[in-house]
């Protein structure tokens, strides 16, 4: 285990003061709502009270974007076991084989369950319909409307949520930081247009945030993923491991002008060749797995062919396949590309990787504690020891039930043995008297500028002279963005991306090695010794 440290500008984005704040108290809250947010919100009873602060509407997240599916072994000649080695084969050395189990060994049920709240998945011949994506050994992912299961999913999840008697949504609401007191989290502070800015006193505090996407200039992300709860969660003395691990998903269409929407891992599991502009089919030359090897393995290629042919694109052939089959799975995908005058049935899907899912993320336990006490996290924003180095396709929804679930159980049995609280805590901001308020900034042009130079210096191909070119810039950036106060969202995303993007930086150069999601041209094998985390802590 190797730990760094890199300290802040500041604890908070903002100045504030208790008395000169609005104030609401609730038992259990839960930033983001997403999958894991939404699935422990439902994991509070009542008398309990839950507030859900969701960044946009509750609709609006990672989860409701995921195409793939959910894996979990639903077909009798499939076995636990092989699911528990396709992950751990995919992290490639840094998985916690205790939390695989634990994972893999809830699927069945946790999408039992999906189904009994009513979410509506494909069926095949009256039973559930299993595809097969890069790395698995089976045909075990169940999905939904085709090709946007996450939508269903979230749909389902969002009706039942609803129905709770003890939760309360705050939508469109932005968490500037976490709250904390005698290094315990006691809430956050949170903005909103309707409010401005207002304290929430929380007994106990799940972090569901997502991941941080944009912060890579190509990517499959939402607007939202600017990696605001692994930044917050940072400032409040949580320790992040892994952050040099963003899987790149290898394909996201490619058409100039248009935004990057994803191609699912599911279209080169039902069948789809990767060609190059030459028409050549080049996973051959790449693994033994072709076009269902692990995404790591995919992206390095499709970059390393790119490069070959000095084209910006790779392609999807899905011409070979039964078109009724190709139409039937894929009508979202088959609609995007439509809107571009292809038919995905017999025309070549131009594709190229994309930032999809970041794999570091604050330190949980098998319970979903981080450090900070009274701090939980599920989901993208945290390291929990399930994915290692390089996550297996269609874990991830499977990770936000599971965890989600778990940190609600234990942060409502945590809640029920605090008493209530009647009085602020007597908590201030660090910031001094004369510090810079916002000025003119052109934060678009930062934020590109920003997104430009991870993508191209912190991308799928590292090297020591990029990396520490990258460096340079972001702390550049950082001296004149961090010592300002923003007014809204805008500024404290750019402030969160920065620090995001300083610690994913941090953490590629203290790994002298490739593996995973994590390739060093300079250093292009494994090393056995360094098949360890890298932590990185604020103090």
């Amino acid at each position: 285990m190797k730990t760094l440290c890199i300290t802040p500008a500041h604890r908070y984005l903002v100045r504030f003061h208790p008395k000169r704040i609005s104030h609401v108290f609730t038992d259990v809250l839960i930033v983001g709502s997403g999958i894991a947010g939404l699935r422990a919100a439902l994991e509070v009873p009542p008398p309990l009270e839950t507030i859900v602060v969701s960044k946009d509407e509750l609709a609006q997240s990672n989860s409701a974007y995921a195409q793939g599916g959910i894996a979990g072994v639903m077909d009798p000649v499939d076995e636990i076991a092989n699911h528990v080695a396709d992950t751990m084969a995919a992290g490639k050395g840094l998985c916690n084989a205790q939390i695989v189990e634990k994972v893999v060994g809830e699927a069945p049920e946790r999408i039992q369950e999906l189904i009994n709240w009513g979410a509506k998945f494909d069926l095949e011949n009256g039973e559930l319909a299993l595809t097969q994506e890069g790395g698995h050994s089976h045909r075990r992912v169940v999905h939904a409307l085709g090709d946007a299961t996450g939508k269903e999913v979230m749909r389902a999840l969002i009706a039942r949520a609803r129905s709770l008697p003890n939760a309360e949504f705050w939508e469109r609401t932005f968490i500037v930081d976490l709250l904390t007191h005698e290094g315990h989290c006691c809430g956050a502070i949170v903005w909103n247009r309707g409010h401005g800015k207002t304290i929430i006193w929380a007994k106990q505090t799940i972090l569901a945030t997502g991941g941080a996407g944009q912060i890579f200039r190509e990517t499959t992300n939402p607007s939202i993923a600017t990696g605001d709860g692994h930044a917050v969660a940072y400032r409040a003395g949580a320790t992040l491991r892994d952050m040099e691990f963003m899987q790149f998903h290898p394909t996201v269409l490619y058409i100039a002008g248009s935004s990057r929407h994803l191609i699912s891992e599911a279209v080169r599991g039902e069948g789809a060749y990767l060609r190059d502009c030459t028409g050549y089919r080049f996973m051959g030359d790449y693994s033994p797995q072709f076009e269902l090897a692990p995404r790591d393995e995919v992206s390095h290629a499709i970059s390393v062919q790119m490069d070959r042919t000095r084209h910006p694109c790779v392609y999807l052939d899905l011409s070979h396949v039964d078109s009724r089959i190709v139409r039937e799975r894929f009508p979202h995908i088959g609609k995007v590309c439509a809107d571009f005058g292809l038919d995905i049935t017999r025309d070549l899907i131009p594709v190229r990787p994309g930032a999809h899912y970041m794999i570091g993320g604050a330190v949980v336990d098998e319970e979903g504690r981080t450090s900070v006490p009274w701090l939980w996290a599920a989901g993208e924003v945290t390291s929990s020891g399930l994915h290692g180095a390089n996550r297996l396709a269609s874990n991830s929804l499977l990770e936000g039930l599971v965890f989600g679930r778990t940190c609600g159980r234990g942060a409502a049995q945590a809640a029920a043995q605090m008493p209530d609280r009647f009085a602020a805590l007597p908590l201030d901001s660090d910031w001094p008297r004369g510090a810079r308020d916002d000025d003119e900034l052109n934060l678009i042009d930062l934020r590109n500028s920003l997104c430009s130079e991870m993508w191209r210096d912190v991308g799928i191909r590292r090297d020591q002279a990029g990396l520490e070119s990258a460096e340079r810039q972001v702390d550049f950036w950082n001296k004149y963005v961090a010592v300002r106060e923003f007014a809204d969202p805008q500024g404290w995303e750019l402030q969160n991306m920065l620090l995001v993007s300083r610690l994913i930086i941090a953490g590629a150069l203290a790994r002298r090695e490739s593996r995973g999601t994590h390739f060093r041209k300079d250093f292009p094998q494994a090393d056995p010794a360094q098949a360890a985390h890298i932590e990185i802590s604020a103090t």
